[in-house]
């Protein structure tokens, strides 16, 4: 069952699958996942017998509204870095009260793709909603993320990580730093969450392959890391 709301001036696509979900999932949509998440939502009910509602919210200005800091590497604009907190509260102070009214204070998993995963992945330190975080090649070649990631412990108790096994092989400096980066968040995640709470999954490919099919490989672990607790 889709709908298409506005919850609190955003756009939000819905989806259930069940009549009592254990699980909610939350996505930031972009003008590229808007043409595939029909697809990435029937790809994550084909995973799991577990029953889940899917809720998109709709991103304007993909790195205006999702960049936690700024990095001229990123882009160049100077609100870029400025308004990820705004989106983080629109989450937490609006979508995620709505979601819990309407369907249960049930568990609730935050991902995304690229400059999602990143917004994702630094949400999950920024705050203790969230029982488990997918990040689909996250744009962890942001300047200083090993230094953020350091000093701020992620709070949530599981956490998917996966990158294209091109990704770092791109002549863009900053961005062939995402295969090292990535490697090291991951060894990271071991020594703060175990081994078994968190996974580095490589897909073959570039950035721009088959991101609706590796996103939803990623919520389907996270939901059967949740819903196995």
């Amino acid at each position: 069952m889709k709908q298409i709301l506005q919850i609190g001036g955003r756009e939000c696509l819905l989806y259930k699958r069940g009549e009592e979900p254990k699980v909610l999932l939350i996505q930031t949509l972009g003008a590229q996942e808007r043409g595939s998440i029909d697809n990435e939502v029937a790809m994550i009910s084909e995973a799991t017998c577990t029953s889940f509602v899917m809720a998109a919210f709709a991103i304007g200005d993909w790195e205006v509204e999702l960049t936690p800091w700024h990095d001229p590497a990123v882009s160049k604009r100077q609100a870029v870095g400025e308004h990820a907190g705004e989106t983080l509260r629109y989450v937490t102070d609006t979508l995620i009260p709505y979601l819990h009214q309407e369907y249960g204070e049930i568990p609730i998993v935050l991902g995304g793709y690229s400059l999602g995963g990143l917004f994702s992945l630094w949400s999950g330190s920024e705050s203790d909603c969230f029982a488990a975080i997918a990040a689909m090649s996250p744009s962890v070649w942001i300047a200083g993320w090993q230094d953020y990631a350091s000093q701020h412990p992620v709070k949530s108790p599981y956490v998917y990580l996966s990158l294209g096994d091109r990704e770092e092989h791109c002549r863009d400096k900053a961005i062939a730093q995402v295969g090292n980066n990535i490697r090291w968040e991951h060894e990271h995640l071991k020594q703060t969450l175990g081994e078994d709470n968190t996974t580095l999954e490589w897909n073959a490919g570039n950035h721009f392959v088959d991101g609706a099919r590796r996103t939803a490989k990623g919520f389907a672990w996270c939901i059967d890391k949740v819903c196995q607790r």
